[in-house]
């Protein structure tokens, strides 16, 4: 697919686009006036300020980002290109995960800026965030459907990012249909996810690592687990030999899911489910006496915008409060923030902060992130989304 028009970078700006850099603002061009004739999400050729071209990428005048690196040098945006960026992106996860229930590509990281693709099996889950990604549909989306040969595919383009591109928000099926719920294969486990209704893409594929991290270090004691979702700390905490787990969310289908999930695995016997408001259930169980040798809160974003950060902190400082009063003496507490406006400095502070309101004592003994399959650009420090703290609690 042959360019619309080029845009040409101020000096300096093409040294960091050449050096990985995948995005160029609109006060980064020279003249960016001509973009506002092109369709939302046009390819582009990109140049130095000298009119040498130095690569590829799309461009939109309704986005802060007006432009999305995909490829340098000569290398042409076809579906051919795509089929090499899925066949990396899928070796690096067979490697890692070794089951075929990951996050296939992910965005920057995998150099396919604005597409993200969750593997459930024979079936996968598709969120196209950027304008250019969805004009590129007719080229990815067969490269996609020849190289896994999925019985289906759910287009899950219902985002807040969207509307920021100009997009309208959606849920269809590009391939096959809902067959309900799907199941997830994680760390010897089985989940059940709702790939239409379920938060995100269904499942939180980044969690992978820090559920087996916990689930170990629960073996033998009781685990709380604070806005659980559909049983991901939970069941396999169970399973791996904690004494009892109990997991409490707002969603009724979260909860229905983690309750499926505990009888699949053998382990309802184990688990109990509470359903309610988070921070209301907390306070019903410390006030009850109710302590844990494990307590765990991974709450939903609270920092969705920039202007949502001192109100999120105070958030996270809440939980971290509330959490640490049903840690037993010596017991541990794992706190975790989805929000890239969260930095960890910040993030780590609110906790500190709320488990001292607490009046109890904390020793870091971890930093954590995402999973391997949601790899972090280099260039792009808001690839660090997810951060959790693990403390032991005095």
């Amino acid at each position: 697919m042959t360019p619309l028009f080029p845009i040409r970078l101020k000096k300096g700006v093409d040294d960091a686009v050449r050096g990985g850099a995948p995005w160029v603002y609109a006060s980064d061009i020279i003249d960016s006036s001509q973009g506002l004739l092109y369709p939302h999400g046009s390819l582009v050729a990109i140049e130095n300020a000298k009119g040498q071209a130095i690569g590829t990428g799309y461009y939109n005048s309704k986005s802060q980002i007006s432009c999305r690196v995909l490829a340098l040098g000569k290398e042409a945006v076809d579906e051919a290109f795509f089929t090499r960026r899925f066949e990396r992106a899928m070796g690096l996860r067979d490697a890692l995960v070794g089951v075929p229930y990951y996050r296939m590509v992910h965005s920057e990281a995998d150099g396919l800026p604005g597409l993200l693709v969750d593997r459930f099996g024979d079936t996968l889950v598709v969120q196209v965030g950027t304008a250019g990604m969805e004009l590129l549909q007719p080229l990815w989306l067969p490269a996609l459907d020849a190289l896994l040969k999925p019985t289906g595919i759910v287009l899950r383009n219902d985002v807040a990012a969207r509307t920021l591109e100009g997009l309208a928000k959606s849920v269809s099926w590009l391939k096959g249909a809902n067959a309900g719920l799907y199941e997830v294969v994680e760390n010897g486990c089985v989940y059940f996810a709702d790939l239409e209704r379920g938060q995100k893409t269904g499942w939180f594929f980044d969690q992978r690592d820090n559920r087996k991290m916990i689930a170990e270090m629960s073996k033998g004691k009781t685990l709380v687990d604070v806005f659980s979702h559909s049983g991901g700390f939970g069941v396999i905490a169970a399973k791996m030999g904690a004494r009892a787990v109990t997991m409490v969310d707002s969603s009724a289908l979260a909860l229905s899911l983690a309750t499926k999930a505990a009888q699949r695995n053998d382990v309802a016997n184990l688990c109990v489910t509470v359903q309610g408001d988070a921070f209301e259930v907390m306070d019903r169980l410390r006030q009850d006496g109710k302590r844990y040798e494990v307590v765990l809160a991974d709450p939903p974003a609270f920092v969705k915008t920039k202007k949502d950060i001192a109100a999120g902190m105070r958030g996270y400082l809440k939980v971290a409060r509330m959490a640490a009063g049903l840690v037993e003496p010596g017991g541990l507490l794992f706190v975790a923030s989805c929000s890239h406006h969260a930095i960890r400095p910040a993030f780590n502070k609110a906790v500190l902060e709320g488990v001292a309101k607490a009046r109890r004592e904390a020793v870091l003994l971890k930093q954590t992130g995402a999973a391997g399959d949601h790899p972090k650009h280099p260039a792009l420090p808001q690839n660090e989304y997810l951060k959790g703290i693990l403390l032991k609690i005095a």
